[in-house]
């Protein structure tokens, strides 16, 4: 297919639509390549792939398909050159995601309805394994986990210790030599911790000079207290440095082996990036499946063009290829022709290229091997050619092309020329194609085509409608009826004298004028019979609306008394129960009292539990299923909600009781008149209130949270569900900073702290604590603000 004509009907709009509906950057890149398919066979294999994907997201909500290339990473892995930690994240991210749309695409109980998608998350793998080493060894863009390997984890003990001896040295000497420093601060130079020492003590502060001030008033020594510990710091980091290696070049080789596995599911969230962008355009469009078929049929019911806005568009029915061929429309300008053919052909290679339409569910769209269009102005200044030459070099290449599978949608056929050869040439035109047997669109002012269509079979007229008394537009397609021109109705209500209009219809012949009067007459009738249409049709809804009011109010009646029955039986169950329960106690101790010499006592016992119960029988057949706080009201005030006692639901009183005490009430779309004796009062405000206070008490409970949380000596997991609640409940209090100590021991206390920190929502940020804050024995974690 010539894409030029795809720029024609807009279709790189839909296109650019949908890439931003994209998640992913390949997904996105993808997207741009949409086009029709080569064969029906894979445009309906795609057009099941989206409306699987939309039932899917209509039954479990949408998920996030966002991950960008990872081409260089996997191509750096695949040679053995080591990763960075940042690197690393991003394919530990992908591989969550592989594992997320994995579980989200996992369907046990409805397996059969989505083949597609079950085949998609079948050809994904979960790479768990080497998603947790990653995870467990890598902390962020550029730092790997303690955890990253028990090497690793001792150097840095090591070094925390080191670091601890040399600040506590050098805060012993700050303490001791206040005079000779300029400020008491320990600071770095050239890796080394320094002190700031004024000049004129150089001679006397001893140590390594490492830097001076530009003013070369303060000098910037290594104590000699602490270069042998520097030195071992150093060692350390060397150390670390080259185990931080071992472990980026251990991970990268573990993700060469997977490359294979990581480019499919790459190729998977790519492809199912895109199918689910065109299910959310569908959802977003209102568009439904059309039926794809190879015989040139096309039946769209209630078109809309995808580019309008919703509230504007007016919906077409157009049909083709069944009883014609070809189809010539009619009407003023503006009034909807151009839209018309941009619809047919922008629908069709939507369809073509696996997409939904905004149609009516049972829309036909045929599968063409090419789609022809000449839409529009395109004079070429560089060519020097006018509108009607250009539009000719146009149709020529269209006539040299088209075969009998082919859609061909002309805008103003013959127009830019002389009327009567431009009307002429039309026609011939039209034959061409009309033998050809290829599915033909064309709009048209010129009468002489009217009266072609009206002569040749497989030739069929359709108007856009004119509203004369408005002036404007309606934007309807009629199939059958060719437009009327208008021109004398609109010349008329413009103003224009009658003299001047009668003297104008003088010029046309009569069998013209007998035309134009036939397809008024026509018009008319067809006005009036979609005006008899509408009445019939809203009868017929009318009758369909109280039929199913009436079948609601049957099951809500059925459905009222299955609940008072079963709730009768609930009660004369338990009435039973507890009356056996009384028997058998009441038999136990007529038994007890023919033994005991206190007969006359034991039965005087029993004869009063059995009136007891009997009365609390009795008081239980006479309580209301009512809640005791709802009272019969007093006086009933329009706009009241009331509780019907009946109906077991709250209504809105309409109006205040009548002289028989009979109230209108609006119980959802139901009307009716209630007894007051049958309303109860709802809610009181004092329990309002009550509920208020509640709130505020929850609220301030809230508010007087703790800075910190201490965990020491408990378990990973009583930790765990401790940290989860303390963090929900300090969000809330609006806490900027927390503390959570975890104790330094054996580590394994903080590492799991530090991978649930990593999956909170609430959490911002987090660190160990520095000197003064408690180091490695607490945690700094930053909140979210709410």
């Amino acid at each position: 297919m010539d894409e030029r004509y795809f720029k024609n009907l807009e279709f790189d709009k839909i296109i650019n639509q949908i890439v931003n509906l994209c998640d992913s950057e390949p997904g996105k890149e993808l997207a741009l390549s949409i086009k029709p398919y080569e064969n029906v066979e894979k445009a309906l294999e795609e057009i099941e792939k989206v409306n699987e994907a939309v039932s899917f997201i209509s039954s479990y909500g949408n998920i996030s398909f966002a991950f960008k290339k990872l081409d260089e990473i996997l191509a750096k892995a695949k040679i053995k050159s080591s990763l960075s930690p940042g690197q690393l994240l991003s394919l530990s991210r992908f591989l969550s995601l592989a594992g997320k749309v994995k579980v989200y695409l996992r369907n046990e109980k409805e397996e059969s309805s989505f083949l597609y998608l079950r085949e998609y998350n079948m050809r994904l793998t979960n790479i768990k394994e080497l998603y947790d080493k990653i995870d467990r060894a890598v902390m962020s863009e550029d730092e790997l986990a303690d955890d990253a390997s028990p090497a690793l984890k001792e150097i840095r003990r090591q070094k925390a210790q080191i670091n601890n001896k040399i600040r506590d040295t050098l805060n012993s000497i700050i303490a001791s030599s206040p005079k000779e420093l300029q400020d008491p601060i320990i600071t770095i130079r050239n890796g080394r911790y320094v002190v700031p020492v004024k000049q004129e003590y150089r001679g006397t502060f001893k140590g390594l000079i490492h830097d001076q001030s530009s003013s070369g008033a303060t000098l910037f020594i290594e104590p000699m207290a602490v270069v042998e510990l520097n030195n071992d710091l150093r060692q350390l980091e060397i150390k670390e440095q080259h185990e931080v290696e071992r472990i980026l070049a251990e991970l990268t080789e573990d993700v060469g082996k997977h490359v294979d596995e990581i480019n499919e599911n790459m190729v998977v969230l790519k492809e199912l990036d895109v199918i689910f962008a065109k299910a959310k355009y569908s959802i977003s469009t209102d568009s439904t499946k059309p039926i794809l078929n190879t015989k040139g049929y096309v039946n769209l019911k209630n078109a809309r063009h995808p580019l309008i806005s919703k509230d504007a568009v007016v919906p077409i029915s157009i049909h083709l290829g069944e009883s014609f061929n070809t189809l010539v429309i009619t009407g003023p300008n503006t009034g909807g022709k151009t839209v018309t053919l941009k619809t047919v052909g922008l629908l069709t290679l939507m369809s073509m290229s696996g997409l939904n339409i905004p149609a009516d569910e049972g829309s036909d769209v045929a599968f063409f091997d090419n789609i022809f269009v000449d839409i529009g102005d395109e004079q070429s200044i560089e060519q020097s050619l006018s509108t009607f030459s250009a539009h000719m070099t146009n149709i020529v290449k269209i006539l040299n092309n088209v075969t009998s599978n082919s859609l061909v949608l002309l805008d103003e056929l013959g127009a830019g020329t002389d009327p009567t050869e431009g009307a002429a040439l039309a026609m011939s035109i039209l034959d061409f194609l009309h033998r050809m047997n290829c599915r033909t669109i064309a709009t048209t002012h010129y009468s002489e085509l009217k009266q072609y269509a009206l002569k040749n079979e497989g030739v069929e007229n359709a108007s856009v409608e004119f509203d004369v008394e408005t002036l404007k537009p309606t934007y309807r397609l009629t199939i059958g009826i060719p437009g009327k021109s208008n021109a004398f109705e609109i010349s008329k209500r413009l103003g224009l004298n009658d003299d001047v209009i009668d003297n104008a219809k003088s010029y046309i012949t009569s069998e013209e004028l007998k035309f134009e009067d036939i397809l008024k007459d026509l018009e008319n009738k067809r006005i009036e019979a979609e005006n008899a249409k509408e009445e019939i049709e809203a009868l017929k809804n009318q009758v369909e609306s109280l039929r199913q009011e009436y079948e609601k109010k049957i099951k809500d009646t059925e459905r009222e008394r299955e609940k008072i029955i079963e709730k009768a039986r609930e009660k004369a169950k338990k009435i039973l129960e507890n009356t056996k329960a009384t028997a058998d106690e009441i038999i136990a101790k007529l038994k007890e009292a023919e033994k005991s010499d206190k007969k006359n006592k034991l039965i005087e016992e029993a004869r009063l539990k059995l009136k007891e119960n009997i009365n609390e029988m009795e008081e239980s057949l006479k309580k209301s299923e009512i809640p005791e706080y709802k009272k019969v009201p007093k006086d009933v005030m329009p706009g009241q909600t009331l509780y019907i006692v009946p109906l077991d639901q709250t209504g809105i009183a309409l109006s205040e009781p009548d002289k028989d005490g009979n109230v209108k009430i609006q119980a959802g779309i139901l009307k009716m008149n209630v007894h007051i004796s049958n309303l109860r009062e709802t809610e009181s405000s004092e329990e309002k209130e009550m509920e208020k206070g509640f709130a505020k008490y929850i609220n301030e409970k809230s508010t007087n949270i703790s800075t910190s949380i201490d965990l020491r000596g408990k378990t990973l997991e009583e930790a765990s569900i401790e940290v989860d609640k303390y963090l929900d409940d300090a969000y809330l209090a609006g806490l900027k900073q927390v503390t959570v100590i975890h104790g330094k021991g054996t580590g394994t206390l903080r590492s799991g702290i530090t991978r649930l920190l990593k999956m909170n929502k609430h959490v911002k940020s987090f660190r160990l604590g520095r000197y003064g804050e408690g180091e490695d024995g607490v945690t700094i974690v930053e909140l979210k603000e709410k």
